[in-house]
């Protein structure tokens, strides 16, 4: 039987990726930057990856970053939320 159990992270954690789903907008997008930019100062953003949906309402965006700990992750999920264009954080 598989073990339940979620690997563990181990922090720092380079390479970690975000994606963040939402209505296709400049809004959009400028919030997930700004919440990056707070809690993840470092992370790159040319290596942002947007991806518009099939008819261009939504769309993903990719974020790579260094995650420090639970506390960051928690705090870049519950910001990220709070846009009311974000429909689901992953």
């Amino acid at each position: 039987m598989s073990d339940p159990t979620p690997p563990k992270i181990e922090f720092p954690c380079p390479g970690y990726i975000i994606r963040v789903m939402g209505e296709s907008s400049e809004h959009f997008r400028a919030h997930v930057v700004e919440v990056f930019t707070r809690h993840a100062p470092d992370f790159d953003r040319d290596a942002m990856k947007i991806r518009p949906s099939r008819n261009g309402r939504f769309e993903s965006v990719n974020v790579v970053i260094t995650a420090t700990g639970v506390t960051q992750l928690e705090a870049i999920f519950v910001d990220l939320k709070k846009h009311p264009a974000v429909q689901m954080v992953l």
